[in-house]
């Protein structure tokens, strides 16, 4: 896989895909973005651009397409402290004519790649269109590797096409972390849905050397070991394949309290109890106490952290100790640690720890499947899997 750094960008025209799928807040006719992670994490390669003196086309989805990106283009230029011009369309004439205007060392910000549906079909004609506004395309989005679309995949048929500075540093923490860690390796997996996250946690039953289950997921393995959960949220469909996961695995630290009540509100009594205590009207909210002192041990263990989810519905204060603990458990620990998902990021900024954590990953679904051991379309079409 070909990076910028051996890219020869100069009087360049570069067609830069990243990902700045934030979320905006909109309050009082005024719109806001909640955090601009996403957009920070693309500085490094933004300003190695700027450097080299090229022209920088940037090129974004924002949802599913109905909001605009020119919020983000202000932040971008407010966090750059230079000017980067907005233009309402992706693609056409109107685009055509601000890219030739440009001079060197220029930002030309596109609108929502999704407003045209022939992105997310991976379009071959509409990737030309993309492709005939630069002479360089750089894909600085891990966030959206996994997904076969136009900007992502079929534009690398027509430009010479380079990872930029946060992609290669995706892949390469991502790389180390599943082929060659330091061990100690503990894979931290919360979150609702296990159907989303077995064959993450089948693969790293036989890479780590502990696998910590928490969160909703952790739900459904209890009750394929025939423990009883209430009325908590299972996903019943995936007892029966869970019978193939080795869920007996010494490896394999699920919860041996949890926290209960019989509303999500926290406004019911709250109790702790054993996972085998969980009364017919109860529902599992968060782990308990003695949980908590037996992941601590294995964090505090680890020489090599992987967390992604949250352990307990932690947007509810009562339910929120879990991950909160965990963050700061992991935070506190000498191990090189690597979190990534849009909710386990936003537990780390409620406790303003993200700075604590060595790789803060971009990528949701893409962490997901990368650590799964899944090919990413975005990825394979730079030449990843080729030398790897």
């Amino acid at each position: 896989m070909l990076t910028i750094k051996s890219a020869d960008v100069k009087n360049k025209k570069v067609l830069l895909r990243v990902d700045f799928n934030v979320v905006l807040v909109k309050k009082g006719g005024t719109t806001r973005i909640a955090d601009d992670f996403r957009i920070r994490a693309a500085l490094p390669t933004i300003k190695h651009l700027l450097k080299n003196k090229a022209k920088i086309i940037i090129a974004s989805h924002l949802g599913d397409g109905k909001e605009s990106l020119r919020p983000v283009s202000r932040r971008l230029e407010k966090l750059l402290k230079k000017k980067v011009r907005f233009v309402g369309e992706c693609a056409g004439k109107q685009v055509e004519e601000k890219v030739r205007a440009m001079k060197n060392g220029q930002i030309l910000f596109l609108e929502n790649l999704r407003r045209h549906p022939e992105e997310k079909k991976n379009d071959l004609e509409f990737a030309e269109k993309l492709a005939h506004l630069a002479q360089i395309y750089v894909n600085d989005a891990f966030g959206v590797c996994h997904r076969p679309h136009a900007s992502v995949v079929g534009i690398t048929k027509f430009l010479p096409s380079y990872a930029g500075l946060l992609l290669e540093k995706e892949t390469n923490v991502l790389e180390q972390a599943t082929t060659s860690p330091d061990r100690p390796l503990a894979v931290i997996v919360g979150g609702a849905k296990i159907s989303t996250k077995i064959k993450l946690i089948e693969r790293f039953l036989n890479l780590a050397d502990d696998v910590i289950l928490g969160g909703a997921l952790a739900n459904t393995v209890l009750k394929a070991k025939g423990l009883s959960v209430g009325k908590s949220f299972v996903e019943e469909e995936m007892i029966e394949p869970l019978k193939k996961v080795e869920i007996t695995s010494p490896k394999l630290h699920l919860p041996v309290d949890v926290i209960v009540s019989s509303s999500e509100s926290g406004e019911r009594p709250v109790r702790v109890c054993g996972v085998g205590g969980v009364k017919n009207g109860e529902k599992i909210f968060d782990i308990g106490p003695d949980s908590l002192v037996l992941f601590d041990k294995i964090i505090h263990n680890a020489k090599t952290i992987i967390w992604n989810g949250p352990i307990g519905l932690f947007e509810v204060e009562q339910f929120a100790r879990g991950s909160y603990f965990i963050a700061q458990s992991v935070a506190t620990s000498s191990a090189y640690s690597i979190v990534g998902g849009g909710e386990t990021i936003a537990v780390l900024g409620k406790l303003n720890l993200t700075d604590k954590f060595n790789h803060v990953s971009t990528g949701g679904g893409a962490l997901l499947e990368f650590l799964s051991g899944n090919k990413l379309p975005g990825l394979e079409s730079l030449g990843y899997y080729t030398n790897n």
